[in-house]
C-alpha cells in the first residue's frame, strides 16, 4: 500500500499511479489530514484491504506534501554508515549513534525550493525515512517492524557551519532550517517490499551521482534502531525516524563541497520513489 499527501488530503495511491482521496472514498469513515491517520493505523490498512476504491484522479508531484506532515517526534540517527563516519573524521559509535532532532517545521513534501541559510555551508544526506504506525516502548528487536506504518525517502539538509561549531554543536539547529526535511514522495508499506531491510539508496547533484549505498550496510539497522531508541523514548504513532545517511557527502570531500543557488538535488531510494530540490539564495 502507498498513501500520499495530495494538495494537504490523505490519498491512497492506485497501481495505474492515480490518487484516490480517503475521506471521500471511505464516506468520511477516516479524515482528510494526512497525520491523523497513523492513530489509527491498523483500522486504517484493514479498512484499505478490503476497500472497493473508486477510479483515482492525477496529481502533478509538485501538489505532494509529506506523507507525515506534523509527527510529535523526529528522531534522526548520526554515523550510522562505516564510510560516512570515517569521511566525518569519527570512528564507528559504539552502542547507539548520535540521536538528534529535527525540528518539525523543517519538514516539506517531495518536491520544492529550499533557500540556502546565508553565510552557511549546506550539505546533503539521503536517507531512509520510517514511520511509526503503533505505540511502541521496549520493542523487541524481533517485533519492530510490527511497528512500522511505513517507508520514505528523506534528506537530512544540514547546515555545516552551525551544526559543528562549539563549544558544544548545534546539530538539530543547523538541520532544521525551513525546507532542511523534505519526506516523501509518498509512504510504502513495509509488505510492498521483497526485502525492506536492503534497500538502494542514493542523490545526484545537477546530475552527478554523489551518493550510493543500501541501507543492508546501516551498522544499526532500523529493526534494531526501534528497539533501542524505543528503550528510552516511547515510540508514537505517526513518529518519524531517519536512519543515517551513507558516505559521499559534502563534507567529506576533498576539496568539501556545499550545494549553491541554482543547484538540484535529486534523491531516491529503491521501491519508493524519488524527491527533488531545487536552491536558491
Amino acid at each position: 500500500m502507498r498513501i500520499a499527501n495530495v494538495s494537504g488530503r490523505l490519498a491512497l495511491l492506485r497501481a495505474d499511479g492515480t490518487a484516490v482521496d480517503v475521506e471521500r472514498a471511505s464516506g468520511g469513515l477516516f479524515g482528510a489530514d494526512p497525520q491523523v491517520v497513523y492513530e489509527r493505523w491498523e483500522e486504517f490498512r484493514a479498512w484499505a484491504a478490503g476497500a472497493e476504491l473508486p477510479e483515482g484522479e492525477p496529481f502533478a508531484a509538485e501538489a505532494l506534501g509529506s506523507p507525515v506532515p506534523a509527527p510529535r517526534q523526529v528522531l534522526a540517527v548520526g554515523l550510522n554508515y562505516r564510510a560516512h563516519a570515517a569521511e566525518s573524521g569519527f570512528a564507528v559509535p559504539e552502542g547507539l549513534p548520535p540521536v538528534f532532532t529535527k525540528f518539525v517545521t523543517a519538514i516539506t513534501g517531495p518536491v520544492t525550493e529550499v533557500t540556502l541559510p546565508e553565510g552557511g555551508n549546506t550539505d546533503w544526506e539521503v536517507e531512509l525515512v520510517a514511520v511509526i504506525g503503533t505505540r511502541g516502548h521496549r520493542v523487541a528487536e524481533a517485533d519492530a517492524w510490527s511497528h512500522v506504518a511505513g517507508l520514505a525517502v528523506g534528506q537530512d539538509l544540514s547546515e555545516r557551519v552551525a551544526q559543528l561549531a562549539g563549544p558544544a554543536p548545534q546539530f538539530s539547529l543547523g538541520k532544521s532550517h525551513p525546507g532542511f526535511a523534505p519526506i516523501g514522495p509518498w509512504l510504502v508499506t513495509p509488505d510492498e517490499f521483497d526485502n525492506p531491510d536492503d534497500l538502494e539508496l542514493g542523490c545526484s547533484v545537477n546530475g552527478e551521482e554523489v551518493q550510493k549505498g543500501r541501507t543492508g550496510d546501516l551498522i544499526l539497522s532500523l529493526p534494531v534502531l526501534i528497539a533501542r531508541l524505543s528503550a528510552v523514548v516511547p515510540l508514537l504513532p505517526g513518529d518519524v525516524i531517519f536512519t543515517g545517511t551513507p558516505a559521499g557527502v559534502g563534507l567529506g570531500r576533498t576539496p568539501q563541497r556545499f550545494l549553491a543557488p541554482g543547484d538540484e538535488l535529486v534523491s531516491h531510494i529503491e521501491g519508493i520513489g524519488e524527491l527533488r530540490q531545487t536552491f536558491t539564495a
